[in-house]
């Protein structure tokens, strides 16, 4: 079975570069393509009637099979599509171009007042239609017979049994198929009885026959590995879901309350063993009294200080020095502040009579046994993570607390190609630093749970098994980073499902970056699966990947009661293009005039690292669709925080 071809298409029409929703000959060339399921629409665009605007997108998907683009041919001074695609190409073909407008002129000899232009720029094929919807359907009609096997030809794809089959009459001129409807000759079915296979050449849709969800035997020969993935493109809320399901909370420990408690989420209800205060308490800095007393002059017979006081129960008609904090005397009920006084008689540094200038009620000042927290009263609630509460655990007496236990987690590289970078001086061609690593063990570790630095491993299959075997054994969670996608040396996957009995619950995400993003889980008998992130090896799709699904996991497993990121509105601060793929932007978020507003950090490209340079947040961006290419300036996204906010 084939791949599909891959195509763009291009709208050219002032009116509709203005107002995407007067373009209809654009929706209708996709939805034509779409339902003969050989062609994969990646690129979808409008411009102006410009050269410029028409070349550069052009030229910007030079990786596509197929261009066609609609508008722009008539006799309009606007009109300047084929001057723009004439000077690009390599080959024309002229025998296309006239199908095209014989076809036409069948049908309305008004149809000689277009200028189609058609050819080949190197590997792709150009073909330019009229602007009318109805026009570019009888097209369509027309060329979709041959635009197959022209294609097949212009990708060297094998055409030998196409050939063979046109001579003995076995292919429907018609319909563009030989044999059985949706076969393609091309590509008989082996061992089917001669009838071929049929392929739908969607392999992003869920649930085709295509996505088996099992890569290939790791003994299958490079040439005969799969060309497409048999892991169907999931959405990223079905991707969560499925994360979230599978990451369960670990198990329950006795965690001392120390330092080390913050971040953990208690498995239990806590209450206080001890009241607070534990005795009658000074709220300040005074003289103990009987408020019966009254003001007046009073001998001083004790001092209790915050960390002493006298065992004697004051005397009626005397007074006590308390400090803030101090014990009051048995037998005091109220306190005087000592603004509220006057040193009438000393000796030496002794007070020994003081004048109350106040009058005062029952229990002023004075903290009662319990009255800021009795015993038996919750200070910590199961699912609660403890923070700056360290202090209050401590000082009802309680020692010891019944926690989730946080996650394990393990960071392994994979890749020939990938170094050390401290034990690397220079770089041989072909070889990078590796900053995927580094990047996750600090991400982990920020994040508060505790991180394994597992190396890096060669693109071996025994070394790699060997190494995932050790890291199993460690850690609770495993994130690798590279071998997840359709290279001779990817083996990541493979090796989960064969050597490791691994289950691979998704194998590619609807998004941008980090689409070969894979999950797994590894049974470990009666006990809990480990589970594996195994990420891609392009740096800011591994730094996005984990914020997005691993960070919720962790906090999952950590016993989190809303583990997943919150999402805030953000105001961005210049237009931002979208992709056919949803996309996660990075963008530094600050706040202005009390509004947050987010700014792109450059160039999105998943290589580039810097992109994640002084990036705090991700905008969650949806895909580009006919009616919206662009978000402008000044309109509120959703954003994923991953740093901290400033001014």
């Amino acid at each position: 079975m084939s791949e599909p071809y891959t195509v763009g298409i291009l709208t050219v029409s002032d009116t509709a570069s203005v107002d995407s929703s007067v373009d209809k000959s654009g929706p209708l060339i996709k939805s034509i393509l779409s339902d003969t399921q050989k062609y994969s629409v990646s690129q979808q665009t409008i411009v102006n009637d410009e050269i410029h605007a028409i070349q550069n997108t052009i030229t910007s998907w030079s990786e596509l099979n197929l261009i066609i683009i609609t508008g722009g041919t008539g006799f309009s001074p606007r009109d300047v599509t084929p001057e723009a695609v004439k000077p690009l190409l390599t080959k024309e073909t002229p025998g296309i171009t006239h199908l095209l407008l014989s076809s036409s002129i069948a049908i309305t000899p008004f149809a000689a007042l277009s200028r189609p232009i058609t050819g080949i720029r190197n590997k792709t094929m150009i073909i330019t239609l009229p602007g009318s919807p109805k026009a570019c359907q009888e097209n369509m009609d027309a060329v979709l017979k041959v635009l197959p096997h022209a294609l097949d030809l212009l990708l060297d794809r094998s055409v030998k049994k196409f050939h063979t089959k046109i001579q003995q009459g076995g292919v429907d001129v018609s319909s563009g198929a030989a044999g059985t409807n949706g076969t393609h000759g091309t590509n008989d079915a082996i061992g089917g009885g001669g009838g071929g296979h049929t392929c739908t050449h969607k392999h992003d849709v869920e649930g085709d026959a295509s996505q088996t969800g099992q890569s290939a035997s790791l003994d299958t020969p490079v040439a005969r590995r799969l060309r497409a993935s048999p892991y169907p493109l999931i959405h990223v809320d079905k991707a969560l879901k499925i994360v979230a399901e599978q990451a369960k909370v670990l198990n329950v420990i006795n965690v001392p309350v120390s330092q080390f408690l913050p971040g953990y989420v208690l498995a239990e209800n806590v209450v206080a063993i001890e009241p607070v205060p534990g005795y009658r308490a000074s709220v300040v800095d005074g003289y103990a009294i009987h408020f019966e007393d009254g003001p007046g002059v009073y001998q001083v017979e004790s001092i209790s200080l915050a960390q002493q006081a006298s065992c004697q129960p004051l005397t009626r008609g005397k007074i006590a020095r308390v400090a803030t904090g101090g014990m009051v005397p048995e037998g005091a009920n109220a306190v005087i502040m000592v603004e509220d006084t006057k040193l009438v008689r000393e000796q030496g540094n002794e007070e020994l009579e003081v004048e109350i200038l106040v009058s005062s009620v029952e229990n002023q000042n004075i903290r009662g046994v319990g009255s800021d927290c009795p015993v038996g009263q919750l200070v910590g609630r199961r699912g609660q993570r403890i923070g700056t509460e360290l202090g209050t655990l401590a000082s009802v007496g309680v020692r010891h607390v019944k926690a989730y236990r946080k996650p394990r987690v393990g960071i392994l590289s994979s890749g020939n190609e990938v170094l050390d970078h401290m034990h690397t001086d220079e770089l041989k061609p072909g070889q990078i630093r590796d900053t995927n690593r580094i990047t996750l063990l600090a991400a982990v570790a920020a994040s508060g749970f505790e991180a394994v630095d597992l190396g890096i491993v060669d693109d071996d299959v025994d070394e790699i098994f060997e190494r995932l075997e050790e890291a199993v054994a460690k850690v609770d969670v495993l994130i690798t980073t590279g071998g997840v996608s359709m290279g001779e040396a990817d083996f990541m996957k493979p090796i989960l499902e064969q050597k490791m009995q691994a289950t691979i619950h998704f194998g590619r995400v609807l998004m941008k970056p980090g689409k070969p993003t894979t999950f797994a889980t590894i049974p470990q008998g009666k006990r809990a699966s480990k589970l594996v992130f195994a990420l891609p090896g392009n740096p800011v799709s591994a730094t996005v990947a984990f914020h997005l699904f691993v960070l919720p996991a962790l906090r999952r497993m950590a016993g989190w009661e809303k583990p997943e990121h919150a999402l805030i509105p953000v105001k961005i601060q210049h237009d931002i293009a979208l992709d056919t793929r949803p996309e996660y932007h990075r963008v530094f978020v600050h706040i202005e005039n009390g509004n947050l507003m987010a700014s792109s950090t450059g160039n999105q490209q998943s290589s580039r690292l810097m992109s994640m340079v002084e990036a705090n947040g991700l905008l969650q961006l949806p895909m580009r669709t006919p009616d919206i290419a662009v978000l402008s300036k000044g309109i509120s996204v959703p954003c994923i925080l991953i740093g901290s906010l400033t001014k």
